[in-house]
């Protein structure tokens, strides 16, 4: 109340001191000291209006900001916002808010300063008033508010220096009021920034969501793609090895030392935890002496992994599932048999593994589901993106070649050539 009160007598103190100026100018320059009755009342009506203007200009401002204070009532409003982005991405923010102000025009922003300035058309919340028809007194009015804004860089942060004042000299806000209009400005700027930010967050805040809900598909994926090869190579395995014990007890029992071999690369890990071309490769070579077993002299193995790949991280269960259809449906319904490869490369970043045979081609029937090779390309896609690659091509003269390409993932303190 007090400060109210002090403001409305601030202004008509200020325009009594012009009226009565003015009185003893015509007083004594025009009228020569003799000033007709009817221009008495003059001065105490013009009193009654400024304090009837300067009241109306309360009303808005506790309208606008419900807090009437020295601060809310001045013409001119400074802010200092702490904006939680980098300075380049505050300075796009606040200069979007500054732009869609209504009224907004020759807006002006110099990016390498962090500045903008812009004019903004004053819209007189109760049209014209009796000061602003006094054409004699237009050098007192105003027709725009400006603003400047100054982004200030920080650690990680931007912190705004904002000002709205009107368009006129500051003296003027002795006898003159905005009616809450750069008020209204500076809280409909400080308005637009927190909703950007509030808006920018949840779009992160959601992104991040979706991203850890995408990874747990992607883990859920692969663990449902593992699961099915799993199982499927273990049986195929356990069939075998009960086939060699009734008909060659000793070869049955190197056989299941093999099979141990294979079972102990087989064991569940952990998520994280990823497995190499050397473990595949002793994880295949198990179960292919179980088949040399099987097979006799009709299998033929030829290893070509130079030592310093083995240490490569490698997809589990990839270089088994390709030997295994190697073995399947190219060697074992061939008559004489054949040979089988497995050769790794390093190659521009990446590794490729292939496993080929000479034995039946890709033109024949093999009578299988094809659940592997769709779980390989499945797997890849999932684990690596584009970057990894699995091609089935038909073997020279005879058979099928399939390679498998991975990005190169170092271990931490390791360099591999």
């Amino acid at each position: 109340m007090f400060t109210t009160i002090w403001f409305i007598l601030r202004a008509s103190f200020a325009w009594s001191a012009l009226i009565l100026f003015v009185t003893i100018f015509i007083v004594n320059g025009i009228f020569r000291n003799h000033l007709p009755g009817e221009f008495i009342l003059l001065p105490f009506s013009l009193v009654a209006l400024v304090m009837g203007i300067s009241f109306s200009h309360v009303r808005r401002v506790r309208l606008i900001s419900s807090n009437v204070t020295a601060l809310t009532l001045a013409n001119r409003q400074r802010r200092q916002i702490e904006i939680p982005l980098e300075a380049s991405e505050a300075f796009e923010l606040v200069d979007a808010a500054i732009r869609e102000l209504p009224g907004a025009e020759d807006a002006e922003s110099a990016r390498d300063s962090l500045q903008i300035r812009a004019k903004i058309k004053r819209i007189d919340p109760y049209q014209s008033n009796f000061i602003d028809e006094l054409k004699v007194l237009d050098f007192l009015t105003t027709k725009r508010n400006q603003i400047l804004a100054t982004i200030t860089p920080g650690d990680g942060i931007g912190s705004l220096t904002l000002i709205c004042e009107p368009e006129r000299p500051a003296w003027t806000d002795l006898f003159l009021v905005d009616n809450g209009t750069n008020l209204e400005n500076a809280e409909a700027i400080t308005r637009a920034i927190t909703r950007r930010i509030a808006e920018r967050r949840r779009k992160e805040k959601a992104s991040a969501a979706q991203s850890v809900t995408e990874k747990e598909l992607t883990v859920a994926k692969l663990n449902l793609l593992h699961a099915q090869v799993e199982p499927h190579f273990l049986y195929n395995t356990l069939a075998s090895a009960q086939l060699l014990t009734r008909a060659d007890p000793a070869a049955a029992d190197q056989m299941l030392g093999n099979l141990i071999t294979y079972l102990r690369h087989s064991l569940p890990r952990t998520e994280d935890t990823a497995s190499t071309i050397g473990e595949e490769l002793e994880r295949s070579i198990a179960y292919l002496d179980i088949m040399k077993i099987r097979m006799g002299a009709r299998l033929n193995i030829q290893i070509q992994v130079p030592s310093e790949l083995k240490t490569l991280p490698f997809p589990m269960m990839m270089l088994q599932t390709l030997v295994e259809n190697a073995i399947k449906h190219g060697l074992e319904p061939k008559t004489g048999g054949g040979t089988i490869w497995i050769i790794a490369r390093q190659h521009e970043g990446n590794v490729a593994v292939t496993v080929a045979d000479d034995g039946n081609g890709l033109g024949t029937e093999i009578g299988g589901t094809g659940i592997g090779l769709k779980n390989v390309r499945e797997r890849l896609r999932l684990a690596h993106g584009n970057a990894a690659g699995f091609v089935l091509v038909g073997n020279f003269p005879s058979g099928v070649a399939a390679t498998i390409t991975v990005p190169v993932i170092k271990a931490k303190g390791e360099q591999h050539a």
